[in-house]
C-alpha cells in the first residue's frame, strides 16, 4: 500500500550540506553556522559561503546585464514586480554565469523604479541596488537579504531543484523558483502584515479585533509557520534590524513599538484560541516593517525577497547538479479502472 504524505510533509527528498531548519528548537544553521552569526557578512561574502564556488565580480555583472534589462522595460508595464523579474531573467542570454542571475534580479528591481539608473561596478551589490532604486538604509536591506538568503527545502527551492535535476540549466531553474514564489501561500505575506497593522491602529479594541478575525476562520498575518514550532529565529534578527533603523527614524520607532505590542497580544490570543497548536511570529512580521522603512512599496515585497533568496536557490541548484538524480516521484492512482471483462 502506497502512503501519500499530503504536501510531501515529513518526506525527505535529498541530503544537503547547505542549511538546517530546526523547527523544534527554532534554529536556522547555514553550513554549520547560526544565522545570527552571519549578520555582519556582505552579500558577496554570503554568496561565496553558501555556494562554495567562486563568485565573479557582481559589479561587472550588473554593468553587463543592465543594458539588456533597460531595453525590456517597456514590457514591464502592467506586470507585477515578481512577473517582471521572471521576464527579465528569461530574456537574458543563458550565460551559465551565476553572477549574472544575481545581478539581473537586483538591477531589474532597481530599474523598475528608476529606468535611467546606471550601475556602479565599484560598489558592493546591496549598496548599488539600493542607490539605483532610490532607497534608504542599504544596511537594512543587506541584513534582510542575509536573513532570507537560504531556508531549506521550501516550495520555491524544491521547484528549483526539480528543474535543475532535469539539466535544464540555472536560468530555467531560477525562473521556475520565481514562479513558485509568486503564489500567495509561499511569498505573499509581508504586504498583508502591514494591512493588518493599519487596521489594528484604527481598531478600538485590538484584542477583540484579533478574536473576531480568528472566529471567522481568518489568519493573522505574520504568525504561524509550516516548520517552526517556536518563534521563527529570523523574526528576531529582523526585529533587531528594525531597532537599528528606528534609532534614525522616529516614525519607524513608533511603528515598531506598536508592532511589538500587537505581537505580544496576537500570540496570547492565538494561544487561547488554539491551545493545541504553537503559532508564533514568523519572518514576515518584521520583514514588513523593515521593507516599508527602507522605501519599498507593498507590492514589491515578494520581488525584494527573491533578490535575496536567489543565493539559496543557486546553492541548491549547484548541489543538485553535482550530486542529485532526476527527481521523479510516484503518484497513487485513485481513479476508476476499466472493466476488464
Amino acid at each position: 500500500m502506497q502512503v501519500v504524505a499530503s504536501g510531501l510533509e515529513g518526506v525527505c527528498v535529498a541530503d544537503s550540506r547547505i542549511s538546517l531548519v530546526d523547527g523544534q528548537a527554532g534554529r536556522l544553521i547555514l553550513r554549520g553556522v547560526h544565522l545570527h552569526d552571519l549578520g555582519d557578512k556582505s552579500f558577496e561574502e554570503l554568496a561565496r559561503f553558501l555556494w562554495e564556488v567562486p563568485l565573479e565580480n557582481l559589479g561587472e555583472a550588473r554593468l553587463r546585464v543592465a543594458p539588456a534589462l533597460r531595453e525590456l522595460l517597456p514590457l514591464a508595464h502592467g506586470l507585477a514586480p515578481i512577473e517582471w523579474l521572471r521576464l527579465a531573467l528569461d530574456r537574458l542570454p543563458d550565460t551559465k554565469n551565476p553572477a549574472d542571475w544575481v545581478a539581473a534580479l537586483g538591477v531589474a528591481l532597481a530599474l523598475r523604479r528608476h529606468p535611467a539608473a546606471e550601475p556602479d561596478p565599484q560598489a558592493d551589490h546591496v549598496s548599488d541596488v539600493a542607490r539605483m532604486a532610490g532607497l534608504k538604509w542599504p544596511d537594512g536591506l543587506r541584513r534582510y537579504w542575509i536573513c532570507v538568503a537560504e531556508h531549506g527545502m521550501n516550495a520555491s527551492t524544491f521547484t528549483a531543484r526539480v528543474v535543475a535535476s532535469t539539466r535544464a540549466g540555472q536560468r530555467a531553474a531560477l525562473s521556475a523558483a520565481l514562479g513558485a514564489l509568486q503564489g500567495p501561500l509561499h511569498g505573499g505575506a509581508p504586504g498583508p502584515v502591514l494591512d493588518m497593522l493599519d487596521e489594528l491602529q484604527q481598531a478600538p479594541d485590538p484584542e477583540d479585533w484579533f478574536r473576531h478575525k480568528l472566529a471567522r476562520g481568518e489568519r493573522l498575518m505574520g504568525f504561524g509557520h509550516r516548520i517552526y514550532r517556536v518563534r521563527d529565529p529570523r523574526a528576531e534578527v529582523l526585529r533587531v534590524a528594525c531597532q537599528k533603523l528606528a534609532e534614525q527614524s522616529s516614525e519607524l520607532a513608533e511603528r515598531l513599538r506598536f508592532a511589538e505590542r500587537m505581537e505580544k497580544l496576537a500570540t496570547a490570543v492565538l494561544a487561547a484560541h488554539k491551545p493545541g497548536r504553537v503559532l508564533q511570529t514568523n519572518v514576515e512580521y518584521y520583514t514588513a516593517l523593515l521593507l516599508e522603512a527602507i522605501g519599498f512599496e507593498r507590492e514589491e515585497f515578494t520581488a525584494v525577497f527573491a533578490c535575496g533568496r536567489v543565493l539559496g536557490w543557486l546553492a541548491h541548484i549547484f548541489e543538485q547538479e553535482k550530486e542529485g538524480r532526476l527527481i521523479r516521484p510516484e503518484v497513487r492512482y485513485v481513479g476508476p479502472l476499466p472493466d476488464e471483462r
